[in-house]
């Protein structure tokens, strides 16, 4: 199960209402890059896969892919507004690393 923030169901209920993406969902994902190794993706869809992992948490609808739940099992996501820079962040308990900009990772 992935968990989704206060913080996060805010930010994203606002850029699909913005997008105008009614009946949207949050599709995470992983492909190999970046300095780690592995790289989280994050979109907005509205088309399930076969395959595909659904979970709903704090309200907002969650979909991944079956290859990229075995690394993002666990994982909550945030967004952050900080002086660090704006966005979604992952916090995967599965990650021994992380890069310094926090959208890679390896296991």
């Amino acid at each position: 199960m992935i968990k989704v923030t206060e913080t996060a169901k805010s930010q994203a209920i606002k850029l699909m209402a913005e997008d105008n993406k009614d009946g949207y969902f949050i599709r995470v994902g992983v492909e190999g890059g970046g300095c780690s190794g592995l790289m989280y993706q994050l979109t907005f869809d509205n088309e399930e896969k076969d395959g595909d992992k659904v979970f709903e948490d704090n309200g907002i609808k969650i979909v991944v892919d079956k290859k990229s739940f075995l690394y993002l099992i666990g994982t909550e996501l945030d967004y952050s507004g900080g002086l660090n820079g704006k966005g979604f962040v992952f916090k995967n308990p599965n990650a021994d690393r992380t890069c310094g900009c926090g959208e890679s990772f390896s296991v």
